[in-house]
C-alpha cells in the first residue's frame, strides 16, 4: 500500500520537534510518572517515543497534557467529582484518573479482571446518561461497527458530559474505511496496521463523531507550546515511514450538548 502524503503541518511540526530534540537531547520527561532523562525508548511504530518507566506513548502523554493545561479541557473542568469509565484501561493513567473522579470504573470486553465487562458498541447494563466521562484509547478501531459504538458512548453519557477518544490516523486519509469481514490476521496487519483492527480513521473522524450529536474539540501536539511538546515527546521526534503509521496523533475531546 503506497504511503499517505504528509500534512504541510505535520513536516512543520517535524522539523521543529527534531530541531528541539537535538538541540536539548538530555531534557525529556513523562508528564504520565515524572521519569525524566535523556530521550524516551523506542517501539516498532517510532523511536524514542515510549517512557522507560511506566511505557506511556504519545497519545497517553497528550490526553494528559490536555487535562493539565488546555482551558476548558481541565482535570478541574472534565474529571473532578465526575462519573468516569474507562475502557481498555491503561495502567499508568489509571492512578492520575481515578485521584480526581468522584467514581472510577474500568471496563473492556475481552477481559474478566476489571470493574465491569462491557461491549463499546452495546452496554444495556449502563442506563443513559448515567456517565460523565468515558475515556477509550485506540479502541474504536477493534470494533465491528464504530458507528453504533459512537451512538452507544452517546447515549451513556449525562448531558455536558464528555468522551475521550483516540484512534489510529494514518497521515493524510481523508475517508474513514475498514472491513470487519476480513479475518485473516496477516491481512488485517497489512490493510490496518494491527491484526485486530478492522478499520483505518481518517482526517473525517470529527465529522464522524459530531454527526450522532457531539461536538468535538481535537487537540493535537500544535495546541501545546513548542518547550512542552519536546520536553513530553507530544509528537515523534523522527516521523515513521511506514505507510499506515500514525505520525500526527489527535484527542477527540467530545461532549454530549
Amino acid at each position: 500500500m503506497a504511503a499517505f502524503p504528509l500534512s504541510s503541518l505535520n513536516r512543520k511540526l517535524q522539523g521543529k520537534v527534531r530541531w528541539l530534540y537535538l538541540t536539548h537531547p538530555k531534557n525529556v520527561r513523562c508528564n504520565v510518572c515524572g521519569w525524566s532523562g535523556r530521550h524516551f525508548n523506542s517501539d516498532g511504530w517510532h523511536p524514542r517515543t515510549i517512557c522507560w518507566n511506566c511505557g506511556s506513548s504519545i497519545r497517553h502523554r497528550l490526553l494528559i497534557e490536555s487535562l493539565n493545561r488546555i482551558e476548558g479541557l481541565t482535570y478541574r473542568e472534565v474529571i473532578d467529582g465526575k462519573r468516569v469509565l474507562h475502557f481498555a484501561p491503561e495502567p499508568q493513567l489509571i492512578p492520575l484518573l481515578k485521584l480526581h473522579a468522584e467514581s472510577y470504573r474500568t471496563t473492556d470486553f475481552c477481559r474478566n479482571d476489571l470493574d465491569l465487562k462491557l461491549d463499546l458498541t452495546d452496554m444495556p447494563s449502563i442506563p443513559a446518561g448515567s456517565i460523565d466521562v468515558l475515556i477509550a484509547a485506540d479502541v474504536l478501531e477493534h470494533v465491528p461497527d464504530h458507528m453504533r459504538g459512537m451512538r452507544e458512548i452517546f447515549r451513556v453519557l449525562s448531558s455536558g458530559g464528555w468522551a475521550i477518544l483516540t484512534v489510529p490516523q494514518p497521515d493524510g486519509l481523508p475517508k474513514t474505511w475498514g472491513d470487519p469481514t476480513i479475518t485473516d490476521p496477516g491481512e488485517r496487519e497489512r490493510l490496518f496496521g494491527q491484526t485486530d483492527h478492522v478499520r483505518l480513521f481518517g482526517e473525517d473522524t470529527p465529522d464522524l463523531l459530531a454527526s450522532v450529536g457531539f461536538r468535538v474539540r481535537v487537540i493535537e501536539a500544535s495546541n501545546f507550546p513548542s518547550q512542552v511538546v519536546r520536553e513530553n515527546v507530544l509528537f515523534p521526534p523522527l516521523l515513521s515511514n511506514r505507510p499506515l503509521a500514525t505520525n500526527h496523533r489527535r484527542v477527540f475531546f467530545s461532549q454530549k450538548p
